[in-house]
């Protein structure tokens, strides 16, 4: 293909997220290069943190090549891949169900010591209503913090542990309910310790980097001694004004940044069925 036209984009709100409007991934895939797909997705996702893409179809394989525009792809540590490639991972909430996959707010893996760069979720099937997905500006987040608390929070580094949350973050939504690790040794070894304040490595922006469903304590302080704090630093950084919300559609596909964003789940289509398929993008060391 000698040109590529640029895509139009939809803003989904004034703090972050985007609809890529107009644009065929398998075909792109397919018949643009690589290395400039690579070039232009990412300065989109620098720009935004959240991308959407309506109107896929995709097969297992295409979803690990869209998200190698990004980085190298890993797996996820708790869960068994779909047949067709073990790289994507099938969250399935059933009719009788009445909790969701990841249902609180966080930024995924950080219980790594390398959490994950970024994540691609594709849906399959959704309810006719309900099971949006919220994100927020973790840039905004840190922006908006009081330059006292900013010095206090510089040097701290908080606790990340996969046992936290982890009925309400993995539950039973994972193809045939079968989880690696779960009651074993190999859950309890999954911590990591990382600063609250991260740098991205691409924009150099500063970004409040503190996921709900993991942390459990500031380094070095108790966790009663965390607590109040936390409290208030997890109520700020979903303040409405750092936040966007988007109603799936069946072949959405999205690709967000974890490295400056949180993420939330909504669980409110009991008695319907959703499946979707994930992606990991793996990430570094946080600074």
């Amino acid at each position: 293909m000698s040109a590529y036209a640029k895509p139009d984009i939809k803003k989904l709100s004034p703090a972050l997220g985007a609809e890529i409007l107009g644009k065929d991934i398998k075909q792109l895939l397919a018949t643009v290069p690589l290395s400039l797909l690579r070039e232009q997705f990412n300065d989109y996702l620098k720009a935004h943190q959240v991308l959407f893409f309506r109107n896929q179809d995709l097969a297992p394989d295409d979803l690990v090549k869209f998200a190698e525009l990004y980085g190298p792809v890993g797996e996820y540590p708790f869960a068994k891949g779909l047949s067709q490639n073990p790289k994507v991972i099938p969250i399935i909430k059933e009719p009788h169900q009445t909790s969701n996959f990841g249902g609180i707010w966080h930024t995924d893996s950080t219980y790594l010591a390398k959490p994950s760069m970024g994540s691609v979720l594709y849906a399959v099937e959704v309810p006719e209503t309900g099971g949006d997905t919220m994100w927020a500006n973790a840039y905004m987040a840190y922006d908006y913090l009081s330059d006292g608390l900013k010095s206090a929070l510089e040097n701290l580094r908080v606790v990340c542990s996969a046992n936290k949350n982890k009925a309400k973050l993995r539950a039973d939504h994972l193809k045939d309910g079968s989880m690696k690790g779960e009651n074993t040794a190999e859950m309890d070894i999954k911590q990591a310790t990382h600063p609250i304040i991260r740098t991205h490595p691409l924009t150099g922006r500063k970004a409040l980097y503190l996921s709900k469903a993991h942390v459990t304590h500031f380094e070095g302080w108790t966790e009663a001694e965390s607590a109040p704090l936390l409290d208030h630093l997890y109520a700020h950084q979903i303040k409405e004004e750092f936040t966007c919300r988007f109603q799936w559609t069946a072949g959405t596909l999205a690709i967000w940044d974890n490295r400056c964003t949180v993420h939330y789940p909504l669980n409110d289509y009991h008695g319907h069925r959703r499946e979707m398929w994930r992606v990991t993008v793996d990430g570094d060391v946080p600074v």
